[in-house]
């Protein structure tokens, strides 16, 4: 049976409201949760991007059953290596063993903040390939040197180590990816359901572990207004990974989706109050492989009528699958 998991989108809403809304989630019966790990959100139109670190303390400290995880946080820029390790082990300390690290290669909208430029994808998962190295390596609880082509790191060490480290999860979306996830990762990330990234993940050292999807859906009792919404918030995500991971400002996405139109996004995501909807989109993950699969609720402030509905009538329904 796939896991069913429930997103903090930092986007679309403040730290204390993420907080609540994750301790609505467990309540509701979600199997896992996620957080992204934006400084800036995608559109204008969102409008939030707190920083996921301290709302993932909060939340491990508010919940005391569901699972926590970063989807995903990019180890190469704004973060270096060192700090994302001991960010996660102080995680997976307060959540008492319930955080999984999700990596991935990052977006130039949120790491450019820092100046260092946007490399290439071919330097971007070199990066990567590094950084998660430097982590598990951190993860020991011994001192670490490495003097690498991206990353200098000078006898550092986790002083506060949980028993058991947060499982590495990596964002994947090409052979590249599905390499340095293969070599790393305890289970796959990706956000379409491909089967031939699984396969290349399995043929590079990934079979057997859990591969997680997430699913953007657009809940309202009316079907006109969810459209409405899911366009207005959400038409960014029709542009693709390669388009998604180069631009700069939330105006660019403003810009670059300028032409998709309502009913473009309402074919992409599930909107209004047919489960039957959101069953087939995720049924489409299920059959390509995928073990775990976290839905995201368009709408900072219509979460607490999705997760309402979610309980009552969406996670029975998927448990079918």
């Amino acid at each position: 049976m796939m896991r069913i998991g429930y997103t903090m989108m930092t986007e679309q809403a403040g730290p204390r409201e993420l907080v609540g809304h994750v301790v609505e989630a467990e309540r509701a019966g979600f199997d896992f949760s996620v957080i992204s790990d934006h400084s800036f959100p995608w559109l204008p139109s969102q409008g939030h991007a707190p920083y996921a670190w301290s709302v993932l303390g909060a939340a491990a400290q508010a919940t005391s059953r569901i699972p926590l995880m970063t989807y995903v946080t990019c180890p190469t820029f704004r973060y270096h290596p060192v700090v994302v390790a001991q960010k996660a082990a102080t995680v997976q300390l307060l959540s008492e063993g319930r955080f999984r690290l999700g990596l991935g290669s990052g977006e130039n909208l949120n790491e450019h903040v820092v100046g260092r430029g946007w490399p290439s994808a071919r330097v971007r998962l070199a990066m990567l390939d590094e950084a998660a190295e430097i982590i598990r390596a951190l993860f020991t609880g011994a001192y670490v040197t490495r003097h690498g082509r991206h990353f200098q790191v000078e006898d550092a060490r986790l002083w506060d180590v949980p028993h058991t480290p947060p499982p590495l999860g990596i964002a994947v979306s090409g052979p590249r990816s599905c390499a340095v996830a293969g070599r790393h990762a305890d289970l796959l990330i990706a956000t379409e359901p491909e089967r031939g990234l699984l396969d290349t993940f399995d043929e590079r050292g990934g079979a057997g572990k859990p591969r997680m999807g997430q699913l953007p859906v657009c809940y309202d009792s009316d079907r006109d207004a969810a459209v409405a919404r899911a366009h207005d918030e959400f038409r960014w995500a029709l542009g693709g990974w390669r388009v998604n991971a180069e631009l700069p400002l939330p105006a660019s996405f403003d810009q670059a989706s300028a032409h998709t139109r309502p009913e473009d996004v309402a074919k992409t995501i599930p909107c209004g109050d047919d489960v039957n909807a959101v069953v087939e989109a995720a049924r489409r993950f299920a059959d390509a492989g995928f073990t775990d699969l976290a839905l995201v609720q368009v709408g900072g402030d219509r979460q607490t009528p999705f997760l309402r509905w979610a309980e009552t009538t969406l996670l029975p329904a998927l448990r079918d699958l």
